[in-house]
Formats: structure tokens, sequence, C-alpha cells
């Protein structure tokens, strides 16, 4: 149940929203009371906690898409947390890359912020400041499952007993496009998640819905994958050819590579954030094991990735091989249509030539009136021994057959005469050569 939170002093006025370029930063605020309830608070991260069980959680998101500037993203953390956070704290936050360090007054700073064009479903960035009593989250984007439900609010949809459209009789009919959306889950909703009763519980939640928005992006482009193959197997050379055109593979692969690099700044990262968090007395050993069973699913995810990329690989290749075969059948037409006219230009640049000695060339002659024809026919005869080459290849396969032994057959032959080496008068070498 929610709680009343303690009275506070008054703070100074609360900062207006920023509004950048793509689009309004968000902030929730959040304060527990170490019992399991929460309550939703105003904007304030310089207020402290009255109890010693009860913590409080601040949460920044940062617009996603659009032009990406990270001073902007900068600033805006400086207006929104300044203070009590210093300069070099929100310069951690908002940098690029893997980071995880401790300060000297024992906060924990760590952040998993991808360096790919913010736009990208495949490019998330998540960073966390911890201490004793409070927690303080950056994102960019909304992080799927990361907040808590109202606890007076309306029950789970996934609570409720479903029914098939059509089929009402007092139960909650689900559409078709919302179960496909909830099969692409692998979690429950926000009102399913416990509420934390430390900080220790808190950062495990964090960095668990980090995973789960990980595996939802996975799952998805699984999904995709497994309807591209379908396509490719029910699909033509059309087919093939716009995926050619539209490189869906290559930018497939360039999403997987994306998300390998998140998940490999998570596996530098959390094994860290969890030696660092054993030394510390808020910190229970039931939460450690959570860490660590956290990172075996970070891991087993990397793996299912670089499944995913040989399969894009491989499909990938397939459809270079089939366009390697239509252009190598073009070029067999080309060859074809080559090897027709090729013959047909020798005969007639051979009656073509302005020298003498020519036959039929000289047309005042009655008997060689009709050498145009005979050349007609020549070339007929040749362009027709060439069709019954390619149409029936078995005539030209026994004749090479023939060719060829023809051949051996003259070089054992040869090979077998005697040869006489005379040396004083005597016949020497037995009548044969060996070879």
């Amino acid at each position: 149940m929610a709680f009343s939170p303690p009275s506070s002093p008054p703070s100074s006025p609360l900062p207006p929203r920023r509004r950048l370029e793509t689009g309004e930063v968000r902030r929730r605020s959040y304060l527990f009371d170490g019992n399991g309830a929460f309550n939703a608070t105003s904007w304030s991260p310089l207020n402290d906690t009255t109890t010693s069980t009860s913590f409080t959680w601040h949460h920044v998101e940062l617009p996603k898409g659009g032009p990406f500037k990270l001073t902007n993203y900068a600033q805006s953390l400086i207006e929104l947390l300044s203070p009590p956070l210093k300069l070099h704290e929100i310069l951690d936050l908002a940098s690029n890359g893997p980071y995880c360090a401790q300060q000297l007054d024992g906060t924990l700073i760590f952040r998993v912020n991808s360096g790919g064009p913010i736009a990208s479903e495949c490019s998330i960035r998540l960073a966390v400041r911890v201490t004793e009593n409070s927690v303080i989250t950056v994102s960019v984007g909304r992080v799927p499952r990361l907040g808590f439900s109202d606890p007076n609010g309306s029950g789970s949809l996934l609570t409720e007993i479903p029914a098939v459209e059509g089929e009402k009789e007092g139960r909650v009919v689900i559409a078709e496009h919302v179960l496909e959306d909830l099969l692409l889950m692998n979690h429950s909703e926000e009102a399913d998640n416990p509420v934390p009763t430390r900080v220790s519980g808190l950062v495990v939640h964090i960095i668990d819905t980090h995973i789960d928005q990980l595996h939802d992006i996975v799952t998805k482009l699984e999904m995709e994958l497994d309807a591209v193959e379908l396509e490719l197997d029910k699909g033509g050379d059309l087919l093939r050819k716009q995926m050619l055109d539209d490189r869906r593979f290559p930018k497939m692969h360039l999403d997987l590579q994306r998300l390998l690099q998140v998940v490999s700044h998570g596996e530098q990262v959390f094994p860290r954030v969890k030696e660092k968090c054993v030394s510390k007395s808020w910190f229970p050993s039931e939460d450690i094991a959570a860490l660590e069973e956290l990172i075996g699913r970070l891991r087993r995810l990397k793996e299912n990735l670089g499944f995913l990329t040989n399969r894009v690989a491989a499909l990938q290749a397939g459809l270079d091989s089939w366009q390697s075969e239509q252009i190598n059948r073009k070029l067999y037409y080309l060859s074809f249509l080559s090897i027709i006219f090729l013959p047909l230009s020798i005969v007639t640049g051979i009656f073509g030539m302005n020298v003498g000695g020519v036959p039929w060339t000289n047309q005042r002659d009655p008997e060689l009136k009709g050498g145009f024809m005979k050349v007609m026919v020549l070339c007929a005869a040749v362009v027709l021994l060439l069709l019954l080459c390619f149409i029936f290849p078995s005539i030209y396969v026994r004749f090479s057959a023939w060719r060829t032994e023809s051949a051996l057959n003259r070089s054992s032959s040869f090979n077998k005469r005697p040869r006489r080496n005379v040396l004083n008068g005597n016949l020497r070498g037995g009548g044969y050569v060996l070879i």
C-alpha cells in the first residue's frame, strides 16, 4: 500500500522540463518505505529520507529519436540533477561506452551506454548512480517494466481470465494485435513487479529490466527472421531481388552487431558491479546471488545473438549465391550469342575482302549468280550445327570423347614402336621403350 512521504523543508523551485529537438525529457520520482510500499513524489533529488529503511529513486528518461547531440543530453541532466550531483558524476552518466567506478564516499556509478545511432531500437543507453539510500537512473527512451504501477489502481491484464474474440461471457476479450505484442514480451507487466524493500533490490530490478529489454528485442528479431525465411521458401526471384535491393539482411546484421555491443558492455560492467557490491553492508548476499544469475542470463543471451548472426549470414550467403547464378546465366546467354555470331562474322569477313581470288565474287559470270545464296546456306549450316551442339550436348560429348580416344591411341602406338640402339652391332633395350 502507498504511504505518505515524510515532511521536508521547502526547497528551491523545480526546474522546468527541458524540451530537446528529439522530444520532451521525462522524469519520475518515488519514495519507498522499506516495507513493500511506495509513493510517487515530486521531483526533488536534494531531499533525503528521514528513516533508516526508506530510500528514494529518481529516473530521467531522455527522448529517443531525431538528431542526437550528447551535449544537449548532458545539459538536461545538469538542469535536473545538479545539485546534488557534481559535474564529473553527470559526465559519467551521460558519456558513451561501458563504465563502473566507486567514489571515495561509497557512491557507485555504472553505465552501459551504446555509442550507435540513438534512433535505432538496438542502441540502448542506461546509467545508474547508487548510494545507501538513493538511486538515480538515466535512460534514453522508455525501458519496459522499469517502473511500478499504482497499488490502488486496477489490476494487471495478465491476471484476467481471457476469452477468444467473439466469445465474451463476462471475460476479457484480447484483440489479436495486443496478443501479438504480449507474445513478444519475456516478462510480466509493471503491475506484477514486486516492490523492493531495500536499495539493493531496486538495483537488481533495474538490471533485470535492462536484460529483459534486450531479450524482447532479440525475440522480435528472431520472429522477424523466421518470417523472412518462410517468405524466402514461398517466394520467387522477384522477392529475392527486392530483398537484395532493400539490403534487408545487411541491416538486420548491423542491428545484431549493435545488440552484441550492448551485451558486451553488460558483460564488462555487471560483474564489476557485483564485485563492488559484495563489500557493502547494505547489499545482502541474496541480491548478490540475483546479480550472478542475471550475469548468466546475459551470457546466454549473447550466445543466442551469435546463433541469430550466423542465420542472417547464411541467408545473405544464399541470396549472394542466387545473384551469382543469375549473373552466370546471363553471361551464358551472351556467350551463346557470341558463339553464334563469331563464325558468321568470320565467313562474311572472308567474302567481304576486296582482293582477287575470292570465289563467287565475279557476278558477271552466269555460273556464279547464285553465290550469295550459297554463302547464306553455308552460314545457316554453321548456325544449325552450333544449335545441335547446344540442344543435344550428348553429340558434342561423344564427338569430344572420340577425339580424345583417337589421340590416346595414336600416342600409345607411338610409344610402343621398337627402338633399336645399336652398340657394337648388337640390339639393346629389349625392343621397347618403357614410359
